[in-house]
């Protein structure tokens, strides 16, 4: 039986960049995926007609530039291209939206306080300070804040040094922000409802946590440290919808050498002797390798597809406790032609932004109780957009496809798999929500498809449909990532890496947990460094 240098379990983007870097660097790769198709929830599937749907992930911004240029993803067709503003949609039928352009934002924020456009700046400046921080980090390993390795008393001091150069104030305003609800981060610049709802989005889109829970902050800066053509904060549309960045990825991937196997579903990580020497697919078949890299999150890697007595119990322990919970549902929408919202002025450029429906805090949190009620938000936050009236190609001509982003959503309602029934209800919801600013819009509906977090688990593998593969806060970020002692990418069990969301710097169509893998891959086989290091911020 041949020997692969490296299994990659997964063809989610990550585990397409592990794989890529890789064999870049020469090693002989195999990645297998269980799906007929490859992009795990960074995927583009024609599930009606002429339609194509970005019917998990939606929208890029932050991959990260580094691995862009360095697997020349250009050159296997990726184009990103960026859309504009925001907007947000109010009860009494005006409307609040965000613009990229400095004086026009300024405007419609003074349309509804100046005090709020004046501060907007300081807002600005301070998260994007944070953004900037956290961004020196991305394409780095966290390092072990109990270990002597030179390389972990470097990257110490590289943080602490970025840390010192913010001054006393600044210091004491991050080690708050980080742990601050998104809520009380907002109140400390603006006044107005709208406006701190409008921005609260960002603090809760994927997480199971409220506006008023702490570390969302911490969430929203996550949302903002992307960027599309150098803009930080920017986001846009992969053309051909979000498999552009999967399929790009694996014809680096393949251009190296390397080997991609679909339909090939693992069923165990086969360990011999305290080492993983392969994998044991769904269908009997075995593939044995020196070097295991497992692109699923941290509770399927560990607790569906190893058996407990290969690991050690505190380990096990604590993946049992990793917080992975599913609150995001979504809805794909195969459209007749384009919606009229009459609340927008005719010609209005919000169009082309992402639109949303709730405009007040207590909304807002009000579709959180539901979730921990255990069923889905009567009134939800939906992060609804148009892509194809940036990009054609997804649609017949003068058809459109609208994709809607749910919180909230339970993995389960009520400990239970959801009825049929429950999911069209749910689907029903969030159309009627969009239907009360769009009077024509459910009359040009010609498919839906509905996914709850249960069927983005059931197709894709996500543990309980969670898109970062583990909450996104203080207790499970940078060198608690995924479990404190294990956050470099290595399992206790020898040649099995970790290379998916569930590890630093988390979730996000970002690719660097699969370039930081296998940087540390590398390393350890003492082969040459194909993982490009962080470009650095100006």
């Amino acid at each position: 039986m041949k020997t692969y240098d490296a299994i990659v379990v997964g063809a989610g983007h990550n585990g397409l960049t592990t794989a890529a870097f890789l064999a870049k660097a020469g090693l002989n790769v195999v990645c297998v995926e269980k799906n007929d198709y490859i992009g795990g929830a960074a995927v583009s599937r024609n599930l009606y007609k002429d339609w194509m749907y970005s019917n998990c992930s939606y929208v890029c911004s932050l991959l990260r530039p580094e691995i862009y240029r360095s697997l020349e993803l250009h050159k296997h067709g990726l184009q990103v291209t960026p859309y504009g503003g925001s907007l947000t949609f109010m009860e009494n039928g005006d409307y609040y939206g965000s613009y990229h352009d400095e004086e026009v934002a300024y405007r419609e924020m003074a349309r509804f306080s100046r005090h709020d456009a004046d501060a907007y700046k300081s807002y600005s400046a301070n998260t994007m300070r944070q953004c900037r921080f956290i961004r020196d980090f991305l394409l780095s390993t966290a390092p072990d804040p109990t270990s002597f390795k030179p390389s972990d008393i470097r990257e110490l001091l590289h943080i602490g040094g970025k840390f010192l150069e913010m001054g006393e104030d600044r210091m004491y305003e991050t080690i708050r922000f980080w742990t601050m609800s998104v809520a009380e981060y907002l109140d400390e610049y603006f006044e107005t409802d709208v406006i701190k709802a409008s921005f609260s989005g960002s603090g809760i889109i994927g997480t199971a946590l409220g506006i008023h829970s702490p570390g969302t902050a911490y969430v929203l800066l996550h949302h903002y440290m992307g960027d599309v053509d150098g803009n930080v904060g920017s986001w846009g549309f992969a053309r051909g919808g979000m498999g552009a960045v999967s399929k790009s990825i694996a014809g680096a991937f393949q251009a190296a050498g390397g080997e991609l196997r679909t339909e090939a579903g693992v069923d165990k990580i086969i360990v011999k002797n305290g080492k993983a020497v392969g994998v044991g697919l769904e269908n009997g078949d075995e593939i044995a390798a020196n070097v295991v890299v497992s692109a699923m999150d941290v509770k399927r890697t560990f607790l569906n597809c190893m058996d407990a007595g290969d690991l050690p119990e505190k380990f096990h322990r604590r993946v049992k406790n990793f917080k992975i919970r599913g609150s995001s549902g979504k809805l794909n929408i195969a459209l007749d032609g384009l919606p009229t919202f009459p609340a927008l002025p005719k010609g209005s450029s919000l169009i082309h932004s992402d639109m949303h429906f709730i405009d007040s805090m207590e909304r807002m949190e009000r579709a959180y109780d539901d979730w921990k009620d255990g069923t889905w938000s009567e009134d939800p936050y939906v992060d609804m957009l148009i892509p194809t009236l940036n990009d054609p190609t997804m649609a017949p001509p003068g058809k459109h496809f609208m994709s809607c982003f749910v919180q909230y959503c339970p993995h389960q309602i009520d400990g239970r798999r959801w009825t049929a029934d429950e999911k069209e209800a749910f689907g029903k919801t969030v159309v009627e929500q969009i239907a009360k600013f769009s009077p024509d819009f459910k009359d040009l509906i010609l498919h839906m498809e509905v996914r709850t977090p249960q069927d983005i688990e059931d197709e894709i593998g996500i543990t309980e449909g969670n898109i970062f593969h583990g909450e996104l806060t203080m207790d499970q970020l940078l060198f608690n990532r995924p479990v404190p002692g294990y956050a470099q990418y290595r399992s206790p069990v020898g040649g099995l890496y970790m290379c998916g969301s569930s590890t630093h710097p988390g979730g996000g169509v970002m690719a660097a947990p699969g370039a930081n893998a296998a940087r540390e891959i590398l390393s350890d086989l003492k082969r040459p460094n194909t993982v490009p290091e962080t470009f650095g911020d100006d």
